[in-house]
């Protein structure tokens, strides 16, 4: 297939894409494509273990109306398969015409409402390599991804529950009079009565595959871990033991897992450096309220162990609001483990402000709920107190704050 040439405005307004934070990558996207196609609004769905995340910009009829479980079907439809091509999807009560751009990796662009293409083949171009970008960063999972993907399943999961109340009060609402008997007609009643069960049951289906969504079996998320550090063992010298998970049906969102993963995957990359190592033994359990993850080696062991062992781990199981042990000692090995809940954080009023903010304006947040002064601030990160302002002033849009002390005390509601 014919690569296209990108040309240097195309690329400045890529790299402001790549640049965004992942939260704000849609909107970015959007602006990029416009030139190259009309749309009323851009919805991704990006190829993470789970499933797949949802973004949306633009016409807020998108953002209530679109549903994973379409776009899931929509993308099984491609078979797997890169490209473009029209088609139409269901948004709240609506059939509309949409684009389906697939990329290579999965990750699934759907343009609502789309005009002419300038150029298909630029477009999957495009497409092809900001989804690599948000699959990396999803593959490296470093504290601050983990941090809003929690973020976010808390949102989703209260978003679903919310749903499902108001649906089952609704429905529940149309049993009660036709289940006393006020209906003459006994054959109208009773067909009215299996039409509701009906939808109360299929309610409950979609909800359970629309949780199963952002989920997967422990024992599942450990074959994906040992498939990870098999395919590399072979290049060490050290013998790989692997315990699976004794309850492994129990399931486990998405970031916790691969959160997991990554803390594992990183601490045996690390210690098969280490001299004197020659066995690492890798450890799950899960009871479905947390997941705990024991590694262990055979080094010496001693306090530089222990604490390369917790510098390594450390801010990857905090993003995860896990706790980390780390015991090393001298002529015994070391031990670390990390326990991780399950349940998604309490939705906090600042958790998805501090998630959309770019890398620099959340130094200048953790400097600011420190407590430091502007000059300081300035001082520390190497900038004029008037860029300080600058990027306090957006801290403060952000948080909906209309003083340095109210977002400060909306900073420090977050862990």
């Amino acid at each position: 297939m014919d690569r296209v040439t990108l040309t240097d405005g195309l690329l400045h307004q890529l790299f402001d894409v790549l640049s965004s934070p992942l939260g704000s990558i849609v909107r970015s996207l959007s602006d990029l494509l416009s030139p190259m196609v009309n749309h009323s609004a851009l919805v991704i769905f990006t190829a993470d273990a789970s499933g797949g995340r949802i973004q949306c910009s633009g016409d807020p009829a998108v953002h209530r109306g679109v549903r994973g479980l379409d776009l899931d079907q929509l993308r099984g439809a491609t078979g797997g398969v890169e490209g473009v091509q029209p088609t139409a999807l269901r948004i709240g009560d609506v059939e509309r015409a949409v684009l389906q751009v697939q990329a290579r990796n999965g990750s699934l662009l759907v343009i609502i409402d789309p005009g002419p293409v300038s150029d298909e083949q630029r477009l999957l171009d495009v497409w092809n390599i900001v989804s690599l970008h948000v699959q990396e960063h999803a593959d490296e999972a470093g504290p601050d991804y983990l941090r809003h993907a929690r973020s976010s399943a808390g949102v989703r999961l209260q978003a679903l529950g919310e749903i499902q109340d108001e649906y089952s009060a609704t429905l529940d609402g149309i049993l009660a009079p036709l289940r006393a008997g006020r209906l003459s007609d006994a054959s109208a009643r009773d067909a009215a009565i299996a039409r509701s069960a009906a939808g109360l049951d299929r309610l409950r289906m979609l909800s359970e595959h629309a949780s199963a969504v952002a989920q997967e079996p422990a024992s599942l998320a450990f074959a994906r871990l040992k498939e990870e550090l098999w395919s590399a063992a072979r290049y060490w010298h050290v013998e790989l033991e692997f315990v699976e998970p004794t309850q492994g049906h129990h399931p486990v969102p998405d970031d916790i897992a691969r959160g997991a993963r990554a803390v594992v995957h990183r601490v045996i990359l690390r210690r098969v450096e280490s001299p004197g190592i020659t066995r690492v033994r890798v450890q799950w359990d899960c009871d479905g309220v947390q997941l705990v993850v024991h590694v262990r080696d055979d080094g010496e062991g001693g306090p530089t162990d222990q604490q390369a062992l917790r510098q390594i781990a450390e801010q990857r199981v905090q993003a995860l609001r896990g706790q980390l042990s780390v015991i090393s000692t001298t002529g015994w090995g070391a031990e670390l483990s990390a326990l991780f809940p399950l349940d998604p954080p309490q939705v906090g009023r600042s958790a998805a402000a501090i998630a959309e903010l770019r890398p620099r304006e959340k130094q200048v947040a953790n400097l600011l709920a420190s407590g430091s002064s502007n000059r300081s601030i300035a001082e520390e990160l190497g900038i004029s107190e008037n860029t300080v302002k600058f990027h306090i002033s957006r801290i403060l849009h952000a948080l909906q704050a209309d003083s340095r002390a109210e977002a400060i005390a909306a900073l420090l509601t977050e862990p």
